[in-house]
């Protein structure tokens, strides 16, 4: 038996981004040089490291309880990673091991059962309704529908971004046409170019792709897979990416603590934005030239193209700033922190509006409802979801401040959240390989899919019959979703 140190630091590496640590993780990564390890990263399970953990101590735990004539002493102290064991009872059971690890085995797929069954009806999407897409060589960790067609962006770890045509009408038969494959390659050294860390397609008649990466290169892809600007300023990953409403300017954060305004026509970066002190998480357009910026350092700056000074900066957050969004009339702010809040800022005042501290985890990610002012529903009251490491989706009432529903159904960190375009339904992703369906209205449970990896992104089609996820077994499913 043999360890290796490229072994031993890989699987550090998977915990931490499987954990939602990217940052630690992008640390080691460069300083591990993970990406020019011999590992065969396709052969490792997700969960890899605690499994090995588990399974270790379990073995520690037998070692120090099993007798010469195979029985086991019993013991109620629990075994731990990082503290001395003391027996509290040394006395041999008369079954063996063996015999009791499938009689508790028994009692837990009872107990399972009866949960199952007192549960509250909804339909499990069946494996005939969904469309399974197959090409990804690691963790697929983004996708975004193109708006005005039928085309799915994805993009993964394995240096790739994907552009799959996906076929009107029910899911379940995946396209004979392949995906279009965009290679994010350094051409300095040819080297790929890591993970593919966020992607956006803009708006209009013509849209372009974005694609952001760890090699601090922001691309812009046609429809069809050709490689329209390479846009080079960034030095550090690439975190977030997004076109404003025109489809004219493109803005980027990055970990080298910047945001920048391209324009992508040109080819040239308009203004470089340096507010922040350490990495800039995400970057949300107000308008066409009006934008905000969220960091690990805390803050919030609302900027303006053409300015050197911030219009605007906000503070009131005690960790790192995850993710902000203007809601659909830009006219308030929603912000989220691994703090466990979530806040509401105004342009017209210093503190936030509302303070939303229900859940009990770091809030990883946040959607409005496609609703109020300024959306394509007016009438319809405005909504804001936040999903946690707490396992939970909350749904807020701006007006109120509110919180109107507490979804309760996943077991593991969700990490996205998705509105359906008519408002009515949210979807929801969660580590624990379950995509559900709720109805906003009331909070129930309408439609739920389990697949076989982690999901890491969820989103809606423009028409609202399909719903993406990608996973972490290096696949991205599309769900049949008709009410």
């Amino acid at each position: 038996m043999s360890i290796t140190s490229d072994e031993v630091n890989y699987l550090v590496y998977r915990y931490l981004r499987e954990s939602g640590f990217e940052h630690s993780a992008f640390t080691l990564a460069n300083e591990a040089l993970i990406a020019k390890s011999n590992v065969n990263q396709n052969a490792i399970p997700h969960g890899a490291l605690i499994s090995f953990l588990q399974k270790g101590l379990l073995y520690q735990e037998i070692e120090t309880h099993l007798s010469e004539d195979g029985s086991e002493s019993t013991c109620d102290e629990p075994f731990s990673l990082v503290s001395k064991h003391v027996c509290t009872s040394g006395h041999s059971k008369s079954k063996t091991i063996k015999e009791d690890k499938y009689e508790r085995e028994d009692v837990r797929m009872k107990d399972t059962a009866d949960e199952d069954r007192s549960s509250y009806e909804y339909q499990e999407i069946q494996q005939s309704n969904v469309t399974v897409l197959e090409g990804h060589q690691s963790e697929v960790f983004i996708c975004s529908w193109n708006a005005s067609s039928s085309a799915l962006a994805s993009g993964s770890g394995d240096s790739t971004a994907r552009i799959w045509s996906i076929l009107p009408g029910p899911c379940g038969t995946p396209s004979n046409d392949p995906p279009i494959v965009l290679q994010h390659v350094n051409t300095s050294n040819q080297e790929k170019s890591k993970d593919v860390t966020t992607l956006d397609w803009s708006s209009g008649e013509s849209p372009l792709l974005a694609t952001g990466s760890y090699d601090g290169l922001a691309r812009v892809w046609s429809p069809k897979g050709a490689l329209v600007a390479t846009l080079a300023k960034h030095q550090g990953a690439i975190f977030s990416l997004k076109w404003n409403k025109k489809g004219d300017y493109l803005l980027s954060g990055s970990v080298d603590k910047t945001a920048i305004v391209w324009d992508v026509r040109a080819g040239v970066a308009l203004q470089q934005f340096e507010n922040h002190q350490a990495p800039t998480l995400d970057v949300d357009w107000r308008n066409n030239t009006q934008f905000a910026t969220c960091s690990t350092d805390k803050m919030i700056y609302i900027c303006e193209l053409g300015k050197s000074k911030p219009l605007r900066m906000f503070s009131g957050h005690e960790d790192e700033v995850n993710a902000i969004k203007w809601d659909p009339s830009g006219s308030i702010l929603a912000s989220c922190s691994d703090d466990g809040t979530a806040k509401i800022w105004s342009l017209k005042a210093d503190r936030p509006v509302h303070d939303f501290r229900e859940h009990t985890k770091e809030i990883y990610t946040m959607k409005w409802s496609p609703t109020g002012p300024g959306s394509e529903n007016p009438n319809k009251p405005l909504v804001l979801a936040t999903a946690s490491f707490d396992a939970t989706v909350k749904l807020w009432d701006i007006e109120s401040g509110a919180m109107v529903q507490n979804l309760t159904r996943h077991t593991e960190p969700v990490y996205s959240v998705s509105f359906s375009p008519n408002g009515e339904f949210l979807a929801s992703g969660s580590f624990d390989r379950c995509l559900h369906i709720w109805s906003v209205r009331d909070g129930t449970l309408i439609r739920t899919y389990r697949g076989s990896g982690g999901i890491f992104e969820v989103c809606w089609n423009g028409i609202g019959d399909k719903v993406a996820a990608c996973f972490s077994n290096n696949t991205v499913c599309v769900i049949d979703f008709r009410v």
